[in-house]
């Protein structure tokens, strides 16, 4: 069932089996407020048994591009487009959230964003990557990442 992501009433509706459920909940909660203020679009999830094709474009594009599998199993994701750009989130039971902004005019930016919840380690899967801190009300620290899609998907 869809769950519309409130940012101003944080919840753990659908995190709950995280270890960094509250810090999870706050990071996807200041997606949700991005989202809001920027496009006016409203940020809704459905669990992860309901966005098995949004779930394998994302694993898809991470194993073709840098051989990265996500060892934690997925609770949420959702997709949806906005000004010509195709977006995708998966949140993960780690306290992972990853997402898939892909511009569909050819010329358009493309990357993957990871972004670590207050209170967990950085993956083995990610060790590659530097992470920088970002300071979030909703999210406490938020550590994130990115790389740039190189090939179609």
């Amino acid at each position: 069932m869809p769950y519309a992501v409130n940012f101003e009433t944080v919840s753990t509706v659908g995190l709950e089996s995280s270890p960094v459920a509250d810090a999870l909940a706050g990071l996807r909660a200041n997606e949700a407020r991005y989202f809001k203020n920027k496009y006016n679009h409203v940020f809704t999830v459905v669990p992860a048994s309901e966005a098995v094709s949004t779930i394998d474009w994302v694993s898809r594009i991470l194993s073709e591009e840098r051989g990265i599998v996500i060892a934690s199993p997925p609770l949420e994701a959702t997709e949806f487009q906005v000004e010509g750009i195709r977006m995708a989130y998966i949140f993960y039971k780690s306290g992972l959230s990853i997402n898939v902004m892909y511009t569909l005019e050819d010329s358009g930016k493309r990357a993957v964003g990871f972004k670590l919840s207050d209170g967990m380690e950085v993956p083995a899967e990610l060790d590659a990557f530097k992470f920088a801190r970002q300071k979030s009300k909703l999210a406490g620290t938020i550590r994130g990442s990115y790389f740039v899609i190189k090939n179609e998907y």
